[in-house]
């Protein structure tokens, strides 16, 4: 079968339950959203609505309760970075690109926490996944360091064009970094909002929150997802 649409993947009415001794917790339900090949997407929303759930799902870490998966590639791979780096401390970093080679002697706890995460992307990109999944990848960094790398790890990504999924906590991380934000409701989730990302003068993450239509895209997302309103 031709995939004509270019998506990479197509979820349609998906559902997540969990069951426990005393009752079911139902953490997605009839959640619907299409990839397209060299789309960079970021996934928001409340805390606990789901989003960590949904990056297992698609990796086949957990299986979906109801609804479809569907991957138009045959064999299609994952890559999936996680908010801690795991690097194995015993290893140091050798054979390494994208302004490592000065460290390739060192070992982990010799490296930056900014390091650590570029090292653990380039480790996720070695097995050449199609699909790129991170996971609140720049959270245990400080603020300074937390956009210097994302602007490095955007970098990175955009280079080797991998189609990326990341979830955040972050909207101002989502809107630039992302080519496209996804708004989750509150559990259980489904897709409440998709904002395509349109800046005219649109670059690196860093570069993109300092354009006019930076606060627009951040007023409309917090507004989304704050249940209070």
């Amino acid at each position: 079968m031709i995939n004509t649409s270019n998506d990479i993947l197509k979820i349609e009415n998906l559902s997540k339950i969990y069951h426990t001794k005393e009752s079911e917790i139902l953490a997605i339900k009839d959640l619907n959203l299409n990839i397209k090949e060299g789309d960079f997407i970021a996934i928001v929303g409340p805390s606990g609505c789901g989003k960590t759930t949904l990056l297992s799902i698609l990796c086949k870490l957990e299986k979906e309760s109801e609804g479809t998966i569907t991957y138009p590639k045959k064999d299609l791979t994952f890559g999936y970075m996680l908010q801690e780096d795991t690097l194995f401390p015993w290893l140091n970093i050798l054979d390494k690109t994208y302004g490592l080679k000065d460290f390739i002697y060192k070992y982990p706890s010799n490296l930056s926490g900014g390091m650590r995460q570029r090292v653990a992307l380039i480790r996720t990109l070695a097995i050449s996944p199609d699909i790129l999944l991170l996971d609140e990848p720049f959270s245990a960094l400080d603020y300074q360091n937390r956009l210097k790398v994302s602007d490095d790890v955007w970098n990175i990504i955009k280079k080797e064009k991998k189609t990326t999924i990341m979830i955040t906590h972050d909207i101002a991380e989502a809107i630039s970094t992302a080519d496209k934000v996804i708004v989750l409701t509150e559990r259980p989730s489904k897709v409440k909002n998709i904002y395509n990302i349109e800046m005219k003068d649109k670059g690196s993450p860093i570069h993109n929150r300092n354009q006019i239509e930076f606060q627009d895209y951040y007023e409309k997302i917090w507004k989304d997802i704050d249940i209070n309103d």
